[in-house]
């Protein structure tokens, strides 16, 4: 065999230069070549020229795609669901829930029972999720803190990790806040998202912004196709003044308008238009669904189940709040994401709101079965990790409060789904496999970074679910924690929730025997070890995010540890 020292002159070819450029380059490297190897006689010049020439002509032939079915690098299926608390059949979160697409896809992977959002609004839940961070870090504390990009500019989101590691990135409807769907190569969001109408049939003139109090309809709609509609449905006053011109959303109600008139709709049929392309490198589609955000407004089709068996009102307690501190009581009666309990109750408008909400969870579970109809009639069905997650959960009533954005289990408890590809099964737990141990949606960039080898940023807040994903009793940390707005926080784990507000008070609850959160055993004495126990897991987590944590975490490095023979 020739060594070759450092003086060896090779050939490499330059796509972007010109065919007889390269052709000039090669016809130079040839000599020093033959020099180098003593080619001496015109016989062995042309034998190793031709076989140089044939190498530079294999050079200029194009690499093949990338694996679109790498194991490695599996594709990527990323429902969103806003707003969608527990009331989900395979969850058991209300009894009228029919969610048979969504139960289907747990029994084909794994459900997280025990799952639970990193801050109960929009914005700072999905602003965790693309960054892997709690809002203590990055200060996305609520929908109005702005897009993360210019409160936290140093974070490395989730589609940005994904396109780099040479995933094609595809995104419609809504998965993150702000100016996140920049970062995908393609995506489309729909102007009808909220309502059936378009946004300009239903924009409000400056007279027609209701105030507070103001009892009347509002305003009445013209679509394209002639459809009218007086606003608010519900007939309820406005607990508080709107916000937007787009009017009053605390409202409910069916229509009988085209399919392509609904949000919800348009974001599946462009889905499926993608999962019907070939794919030559791996894919990475985030669908996210509108509904069941307020206005819980869906297809007139979906309450039709209501005219006979009506919508059951979930657990309530007149004196739920009186256990409460004074910031507690008023995180529960708190409109701005809603409206206020004792207005429905009023209107008699709660079954109607229930059944509201039943049927849009229905629509949206609808359009969940079109679209992994469509993913298992495509290229890359054996080979797509699948997850479905909601950014936080919303209360109907529950402790007297409408809407998301508090501490207790209705607003941080969400579903999450993760379907590992069918190639890879034997990797992971039975299909149908329940994990009950406390979780976050903190956790899922990590668990990307692990499963589909795309490198996160430095610091991640959460733990990768792959321990989990094998065996749902695997090693993992002992509890999750929800913030919500500065200094407020929620810890869950298997059995306890603990709560404390930014001016010191706390909430204790025992979910093994108290699933409503009814009575709250802070301070009793019986209980104080618990407490104890549950505010020092608070603590531990707050430092823990504040001085920062490796990708791989301390729980998944025992692990990996323990796995080693």
């Amino acid at each position: 065999m020739i060594s070759m020292d450092c003086q060896y002159v090779a050939f490499k070819t330059n796509e972007t230069l010109p065919l007889m450029n390269q052709l000039n380059m090669l016809n130079k490297a040839l000599p020093v070549v033959f020099k180098k190897l003593k080619m001496d006689t015109p016989r062995k010049r042309i034998q190793v020229g031709r076989v140089l020439v044939a190498l530079f002509f294999l050079a200029l032939t194009p690499p093949p795609p990338a694996n679109a079915n790498d194991a490695d690098h599996p594709h990527v299926l990323f429902i969103a669901v806003d707003d969608l608390n527990d009331w989900v059949g395979c969850m058991k979160g209300h009894p009228q829930a029919l969610t048979p697409n969504i139960d289907r896809l747990a029994a084909r992977g794994m459900l997280f029972a025990n799952a639970h959002c990193a801050a109960p609004a929009c914005n700072p839940s999905r602003a965790a999720i693309s960054s892997g961070l709690m809002p203590n870090v990055t200060k996305v504390w609520s929908n109005p803190s702005g897009a993360m990009s210019k409160v936290y500019p140093g974070a490395r989101q989730l589609p940005t990790a994904f396109n780099e590691a040479g995933y094609h990135t595809l995104g419609t409807g809504k998965l993150f806040h702000k100016k996140a769907q920049a970062q995908f190569h393609e995506y489309q969001r729909y102007n009808q998202r909220w309502s059936p109408f378009a946004a300009d049939a239903v924009e409000y003139t400056d007279n027609e912004l209701p105030s507070k109090g103001t009892n009347a309809p509002r305003h009445v709609l013209k679509d394209s196709k002639g459809c009218q509609v007086v606003l608010p449905i519900n007939r309820m006053p406005s607990d508080r003044r709107p916000k937007e011109k787009a009017g009053e959303s605390f409202d409910w109600g069916g229509f009988e308008l085209p399919d392509t008139d609904w949000g919800d709709t348009l974001c599946t049929n462009w889905a499926i238009e993608q999962l019907n392309q070939l794919h030559d490198k791996p894919l990475f589609l985030g669908v996210g669904y509108y509904r069941p955000h307020i206005p819980l407004f869906a297809p007139q089709e979906y309450f039709e189940r209501f005219k006979d068996e009506r919508g059951q009102l979930p657990p309530y307690r007149t004196d739920d709040l009186d256990d409460l501190s004074d910031i507690g009581k008023r995180w529960a009666v708190e409109a701005d994401t809603a409206g206020l309990h004792s207005t429905v109750v009023e209107h008699e408008q709660w079954q109607a709101a229930v059944e509201a909400y039943l049927a849009c969870v229905t629509y949206v579970d609808h359009e969940i079965g079109r679209l992994l109809r469509a993913l298992d009639r495509s290229d890359i069905a054996d080979h797509t990790f699948i997850v479905l997650w909601s950014d936080h959960g919303w209360h109907l009533g529950e402790k007297n409060h409408w809407g998301k954005w508090t501490g207790w289990e209705r607003s941080t408890k969400v579903p999450l789904i993760i379907v590992p590809p069918k190639n890879q099964a034997d990797e992971y737990a039975p299909p149908g496999s329940v994990c009950d141990q406390p979780v976050g949606l903190i956790d899922l960039f990590p668990t990307f970074v692990e499963v589909c080898h795309i490198e996160g940023p430095a610091v991640l807040h959460g733990d990768s679910l792959t321990p989990l994903l094998r065996n749902p009793e695997s090693l993992f940390r002992t509890s999750t924690l929800t913030m919500f707005d500065e200094g407020n926080a929620s810890v869950r784990d298997r059995q306890w929730r603990y709560l404390r507000y930014a001016d010191g008070s706390e909430e204790l609850y025992n979910l093994n025997n108290d699933p409503n959160e009814w009575t709250n055993l802070a301070g009793n004495e019986t209980y104080r070890e618990a407490q104890a126990i549950m505010k020092e897991q608070l603590d531990g987590h707050l430092r823990k995010f504040k001085e920062g944590a490796n990708h791989i975490s301390a729980s998944r490095q025992a692990q990996i540890k323990k796995e080693k023979p």
